[in-house]
């Protein structure tokens, strides 16, 4: 209710919904250019470099995020939760299933998958729940792509999810120290080359044995 009848309370209201708006879109750059600046330097870079690229300041970052785990979980989160999306969406968008598969890939370039590296770091709880339920839909998602085109006689049949996010994780992620510009030139003539060697029938037999998302929390 108004003070008065002086109009205070409706004033305020759209005061208040643009500072949320202001600090939904800080969290949202912050977010952002934490998964880039992660992809490029790994989970340790530093927070103000974070600050720098999302245009804010480090008060305004530690605000939205008390430490760097905090913000590493939820950098993890989305990605996984755009990437499952990305792959479900081709699931269901793509008549032919190595093409889905192919779009995938493509796609999971723009989401940085390569960030996803601190999930293989010890010090990443991969306990907490929603970390857990996000790579389980993740991996769900993924694993449907490839078992349609292996079913379909497109896909070799030696490779799983862990395959497949270790070569992107790799394939997506600047050398390191290079700081190169315009690295996705050279990520897209690979990620063809790594999509032309999955194809059926496989011209050569692979080393040791197809790996899970599971395999790879063993890793150091």
């Amino acid at each position: 209710m108004d003070v008065a009848g002086t109009g205070v309370a409706s004033a305020a209201r759209p005061h208040t919904a643009r500072l949320r708006a202001d600090a939904s879109r800080n969290r949202e750059r912050i977010v952002a250019a934490a998964r880039e600046a992660i992809v490029e330097f790994g989970p340790d870079v530093a927070l103000d470099e974070v600050a720098r690229r999302a245009g804010v300041g480090n008060a305004t970052l530690y605000r939205h995020f008390t430490d760097r785990a905090e913000l590493v979980r939820q950098v993890a989160l989305s990605v996984m939760a755009g990437a499952a999306q990305r792959a479900e969406d081709a699931l269901m968008e793509e008549a032919d299933a190595f093409g889905a598969l192919h779009r995938f890939v493509f796609e999971a370039v723009q989401e940085r998958i390569g960030a996803l590296c601190p999930m293989l770091s010890e010090a990443f709880d991969r306990e907490d729940p929603d970390v857990a339920a996000q790579a389980q839909r993740m991996e769900r998602s993924i694993n449907a792509l490839l078992d349609r085109a292996q079913r379909a006689g497109q896909l070799r049949g030696d490779i799983a999810v862990g395959d497949l996010m270790v070569a992107l994780t790799q394939l997506t992620r600047p050398l390191p120290g290079t700081g190169c510009a315009g690295f996705d030139r050279f990520v897209h003539r690979h990620l063809q080359l790594f999509l032309d060697g999955l194809r059926a029938p496989a011209r050569s037999v692979l080393v040791g044995t197809a790996a899970t998302l599971e395999d790879l929390k063993g890793c150091k």
